[in-house]
């Protein structure tokens, strides 16, 4: 019986001694220069919540059970737990591999989680680890079957930058301890078959650990029989006992075909959404090379043509004790999942809920506020002040730390600022990253263009010549990238994530005599940063005078469209994926009061 390779107990003797100081706090952000003119000292931003911090006594206790849990995640005995069951899928261990350095794996996470459910005894106790991968400052990818039904939030922990594991003592051995603030996972995810599963971590805290990419999907040499793929985790090393491993382990696995994968297992390998990699287990220890429990939601990596390590498969399931005769390690197809995984990394808002919200300035009063989305329709938020001083407003995330970032142009001279959030000094700072764009008919933060998980900033000059401003993740900018010219015939060029669900960044234009609206689809190259435009619609002037596009805002992975009428009524146009006249949904009213705003994010 084939089974996942999720957690598994530690079974380690208990160490008792005095927890150090608990849960490090906020990365330092890069802190601009500040250029406040008067008007602007009337602003009144509100102010993120803090990273958590948790009481010694509690976080011991987390730690504790979590360490010394034997629960398989997605796989528990406690009835209680709202966790699926799965059919006896197991989480993999890495048997017949050799001990890795953070060097070569700064990217690797090791995820804890310790629920003491909150009784006098310990018997219902849940703990078990899991692996992920930092692909982003705040994010971790990781299984769903280590996520779907348990409360990362209240009973998380993860560790960054340490190949040792965390001891129960609560000793991070030099990594750096972080809560996480929300999950995600697939939303077909079946713990019956273990299809979809995938899902994505987000720390309440950004992590200094060097990110991995996901691949893209489009990729299929990495996928080609007998390609060379590596495994990293501190799962099981033999087949005899339940420990998991101290310290983090490797191993090279040849990648496998469909045919062969379906041979061996039939009808629980999916073809498409798996992909199983490694030689055939031997039956025993000796000669086998696999994944195993305590492996689950970790990387498979394979180094692309460019010679640049990416994550082609996340550790999902195999065979019990995992050395069965002829069995192999089964793992997430990144190159499917790569469209639903990647915008949750670009889900950067101030209420931390995944869903985006609306920024937006009153015409009269000049005072701005966010708008917080529910899905379908949007509540009063967050009020920013008096912010007259500007003509332009961009919601964005240029250094990744997961809080709502604003681009501002100033209307008196057309400088350019970024006011980002400064978590070390618990203020925001207003950094100048543009001088004198007064004649820039367009100015827009769609996320990342250039494919290196890191926010762009796109212009279009008074030429209508389009520019690229590719980010270095701290709110400077690398040379910008010419991309055509005639941009100036649009009226609207807005984007913020992925509107065809391809995993890369797309724009969306509109033609100013025409109306025709197209999409212009990303290909995550700074060179040639999109493809030939698409038709998706007509919308005149006339129909909707004001189009913004602030992210996926009914958290379904896909980005979506705000567009106003003249008379004031706020349509949601709910991606669908489809890059044609289908790229969106049947528009939903958001109310009919907007035309008392004259700026939108």
């Amino acid at each position: 019986m084939d089974t996942s390779t999720s957690g598994g107990g530690r079974h380690r003797r208990r160490i008792r001694i005095a927890l150090p100081v608990a849960a490090a706090g906020l990365a330092a952000a890069i802190a601009g220069a500040l250029f406040l003119s008067p008007a602007e000292a009337a602003e009144t931003p509100p102010s993120p919540a803090p990273a958590r911090t948790m009481p010694a006594k509690e976080l011991h206790k987390l730690i504790d059970v979590a360490v010394n849990g034997d629960e398989v995640p997605g796989e528990t005995a406690k009835s209680s737990l709202s966790a699926s069951s799965s059919t006896g899928k197991v989480d993999p261990k890495i048997i017949g591999g050799t001990t890795a350095s953070i060097t070569n794996a700064p990217w690797m996470a090791q995820l804890w989680y310790g629920d003491d459910r909150g009784t006098t005894t310990t018997a219902d106790d849940i703990g078990f680890f899991c692996g992920g991968s930092v692909v982003s400052p705040t994010k971790i990818l990781t299984a769903a079957h280590c996520v779907k039904g348990y409360n990362w939030y209240g009973h998380g922990y993860v560790v960054t930058g340490s190949t040792q594991l965390l001891s129960d003592s609560g000793d991070l051995h030099g990594g750096t301890g972080t809560f996480v603030a929300r999950q995600w996972n697939h939303p077909s995810y079946s713990a019956t078959t273990l299809d979809n599963d995938i899902a994505v971590l987000t720390l309440d805290a950004p992590v200094t650990a060097t990110p991995i990419k996901m691949t893209t999907n489009t990729d299929s040499a990495s996928y080609a029989t007998g390609t060379k793929a590596t495994l990293y985790g501190w799962g099981r090393t033999t087949s005899t006992t339940q420990d998991i491993s101290e310290t983090l382990k490797t191993a090279q696995l040849p990648i496998q075909s469909n045919a062969t994968c379906s041979g061996f297992y039939g009808t629980d390998y999916l073809q498409g959404h798996m992909v199983c990699a490694g030689t055939p287990a031997t039956g025993s220890d000796t000669g086998t090379t696999t994944a195993c429990n305590g492996d689950s939601g970790g990387p498979l990596i394979v180094k692309n043509a460019a010679g640049e390590n990416r994550i082609v498969g996340v550790v999902s399931w195999g065979v019990k004790d995992c050395v069965e005769s002829g069995a192999y390690s089964v793992f997430s197809k990144i190159s499917t999942y790569a469209a639903s995984a990647y915008p949750r990394l670009d889900d950067a808002n101030l209420n931390d809920d995944q869903l985006a919200d609306v920024w937006v300035r009153n015409a009269s009063t000049k005072v701005a506020r966010d708008l917080y989305s529910k899905g379908t329709s949007l509540v009063g938020g967050d009020s920013w002040g008096s912010m007259s001083a500007y003509n332009l407003v961009v919601q964005s995330d240029l250094d990744r730390d997961g809080i709502q970032d604003l681009i501002l142009r100033r209307a008196s001279d057309g400088d350019v600022f970024w006011k980002h959030w400064v978590a070390s000094s618990g203020t925001w700072a207003t950094k100048l990253i543009g001088d004198n764009w007064k004649t820039r008919t367009q100015i827009v933060a769609p996320g990342d263009v250039t494919g290196d998980y890191l926010a762009d900033l796109i212009a279009v000059d008074s030429a209508g010549a389009m520019w690229v401003y590719p980010g270095k993740g701290n709110g400077t900018f690398a040379a910008p990238v010419k991309n055509g010219t005639g941009w100036n015939a649009y009226n609207v060029v807005r984007g913020h994530g992925d509107f065809s669900f391809d995993g890369k960044t797309d724009l969306i234009a509109r033609d100013k005599a025409t109306g025709a609206l197209y999409l212009y689809k990303g290909t995550g190259t700074a060179a040639t940063a999109f493809a030939a435009r698409i038709k998706v619609a007509t919308w005149s002037n006339t129909t909707y005078n004001v189009i913004a596009a602030v992210g996926d805002v009914n958290g379904d992975g896909l980005a979506d469209l705000l567009a106003r009428t003249p008379a004031g009524t706020l349509y949601l146009y709910k991606g669908t994926g489809k890059a044609s006249s289908a790229i969106f949904a049947t528009r939903v009213s958001l109310g009919t009061s907007f035309k008392q705003y004259d700026l939108f994010g």
